[in-house]
């Protein structure tokens, strides 16, 4: 005769651990994933699409050729998107290839920290201030300037300004505390090697024109503008921005 078991006598059942979440391959913000196929699709229609004559047409409607802006050939409204759509044009597999790299390694937690919106308003407004300086420095240039080297360089400006500080800790990684005061940042060691070198590699490739597997000079001045553009305005984007400890008004210790 079975006698009935008190729940005391019932031995524990351990809980069913829980199913880990697969990562996905690409754990990248959609913003970012947009920017990539943009790039990617219109490099391909270039490359296997277009017919010769049609590629001219994309590449003087689509890049940004600075001699257009100084008023001698009249007006045609594609005066207004060029200096936004040249980002999306690539010249070559390396140029792309590399690009998006680099826009995969800083736009994401970029993109993580400042949020779809405000993401894609630095790339168009540091990509517009790459061209600003380009076309300072050669406003009777014929050669088209295309790649989104110049806003990338952005956000690798405005990676200096959080000390290249990133938070994992909600599962996908993004700049991580306030943004560094430009004096303070320029007393860390890490990040003034950082500029020095980036400052160095991209004047030696553009001055001197060598950059292994990509076509074209690079256009130094368009980094150097889209750079400069992210350092000292990423304030005006970033609206998580507190005031850390060194800037508020009670210093109290």
């Amino acid at each position: 005769m079975n006698e009935p078991v008190t729940p005391s006598e019932v031995d524990p059942v351990e809980d069913a651990p829980e199913p880990r979440r697969r990562e996905p391959v690409f754990n990248l913000p959609p913003v970012v994933l947009a920017v990539i196929g943009i790039c990617v699709a219109v490099y391909l229609l270039q490359q296997y699409v277009l017919s010769e004559s049609q590629q001219m047409t994309l590449l003087y409607d689509g890049a940004f050729i600075p001699v257009l802006y100084t008023g001698q050939y009249g007006f045609d409204w594609f005066l207004f998107s060029r200096p936004f759509t040249y980002a999306f044009m690539h010249g070559g597999l390396a140029h792309i290839a590399i690009n998006m790299v680099w826009l995969a390694a800083f736009g994401s937690p970029l993109a993580n920290r400042l949020g779809t919106l405000w993401f894609a308003l630095f790339f168009a407004v540091t990509g517009l201030a790459s061209v600003a300086l380009f076309w300072a420095v050669h406003p009777y240039g014929e050669a088209p300037l295309v790649g989104a080297s110049g806003a990338i360089s952005g956000m690798m400006g405005a990676a200096a300004r959080f000390g290249f500080r990133t938070d994992r800790s909600a599962g996908k990684a993004a700049f991580a505390g306030p943004v560094l005061p430009i004096g303070f940042v320029l007393r860390l060691r890490g990040v003034v090697i950082f500029l020095a070198m980036w400052m160095i590699i991209n004047l030696a490739t553009g001055l001197v024109g060598f950059a292994p597997g990509a076509d074209g000079q690079i256009a130094w001045e368009a980094h150097i503008g889209g750079f400069v553009a992210g350092f000292f305005g990423l304030r005006w984007f970033d609206r998580r921005w507190q005031a850390p400890e060194w800037e508020t008004t009670d210093h109290r210790t």
